[in-house]
C-alpha cells in the first residue's frame, strides 16, 4: 500500500508542476514573449494543452466570465492540494501508514 500512496503523491506533484508550467507558458504565449511560429514552441504548447485541458475544461464550464482572466488553473491547483492532503491525513492512517 505504501507504494500506491507514494505513486499517487508523485503523480499529483508532477501534474501540479505541469499545470503551473502551462499557466506560465500561456502568459508567455499571450504576451508574444515566445515565437508562436516556432515548431518547438507549438509542440510544447500542444503538449501542455493536451495534458491540462481535460482537467481545466469542467472547471471553466462552471466559472463565471471574469473578463479574460482565467482562474481555473488556481482552482485545479487547490483541488490537487486538497486531494494530496486528504490522502496524507485521512486515507493513509486508515491503512496504518504514517503521513508523508
Amino acid at each position: 500500500m505504501i507504494a500506491v500512496f507514494y505513486t499517487l503523491h508523485a503523480a499529483i506533484d508532477i501534474y501540479w508542476w505541469i499545470v503551473i508550467g502551462a499557466a506560465i507558458f500561456s502568459w508567455l504565449y499571450a504576451f508574444n514573449v515566445v515565437n508562436s511560429r516556432n515548431e518547438l514552441v507549438n509542440s510544447v504548447s500542444t503538449m501542455l494543452y493536451r495534458l491540462t485541458e481535460p482537467a481545466l475544461r469542467p472547471i471553466r464550464r462552471f466559472l463565471p466570465d471574469l473578463g479574460g482572466v482565467d482562474i481555473s488553473p488556481i482552482i485545479l491547483l487547490l483541488a490537487l492540494t486538497f486531494i494530496s492532503v486528504f490522502l496524507n491525513y485521512t486515507i493513509q492512517p486508515m491503512f496504518g501508514i504514517g503521513a508523508m
